[in-house]
């Protein structure tokens, strides 16, 4: 992050991430917001050939920052040299779009009308967690909230694991094999004629 001189206003954007998920704890219908996160740096990686939304832009790298720099919530201790390894970060991307695809396709499930409606965040791909009162219906038919629980599972779960790995490793270890990073280096990397 830039020094307290040389601020700029989306050296704040940490700020979002927490507000994103308050607002999403309150009403599921806020988790769409999230896209933004998963747009922009797409966007970026294409039109510039470069990860300068990763790198200037991006609110949870910032929060994990914030937190273990200036709140020293991090060991600040290397991580293993695995998480950086292509194998590791093209097979979580690989798990992590599959997941993205189940989600998907239960916003489907939901749209068809072939199944109803699962008021529940799930945890690290495995664990439901009741989450009724973030949803009491709205104008929007019930596909929209079914995505927005699913999204919202996958932006909590990820952040949590990036808390994990900040609290016990460098502070933002978790952008080491973020999903998005990967993504956007492989669009960066096949712009210039490189390898994946």
């Amino acid at each position: 992050m830039a020094s307290k001189k040389n601020k700029h206003w989306y050296d704040y954007l940490w700020i979002c991430s927490i507000v994103y998920f308050a607002l999403g704890f309150f009403n599921i219908l806020f988790a769409w917001l999230g896209m933004i996160d998963f747009i922009l740096p797409l966007i970026f990686a294409i039109a510039g050939g470069n990860k300068w939304f990763c790198n200037h832009m991006c609110g949870r790298g910032q929060l994990f920052w914030v937190l273990g720099r200036n709140l020293k919530c991090s060991r600040k201790k290397p991580a293993p040299k695995w998480m950086a390894s292509k194998w590791f970060r093209y097979g979580f991307l690989a798990f992590f779009l599959t997941m993205f695809g189940t989600m998907v396709f239960q916003t489907y499930l939901v749209f068809s009308g072939t199944e109803s409606l699962r008021k529940a965040i799930k945890l690290f791909w495995t664990f439901k967690v009741p989450w009724k009162w973030a949803y009491n219906g709205s104008v929007f038919p019930d596909w929209v909230a079914q995505f927005g629980f699913g999204f919202y599972s996958l932006m909590l779960t990820s952040t949590l694991i990036g808390l994990i790995v900040m609290a016990l490793y460098k502070e933002r270890t978790w952008c080491t094999f973020c999903p998005m990073g990967t993504m956007t280096q492989g669009i960066c990397k096949i712009r210039k004629g490189g390898e994946l």
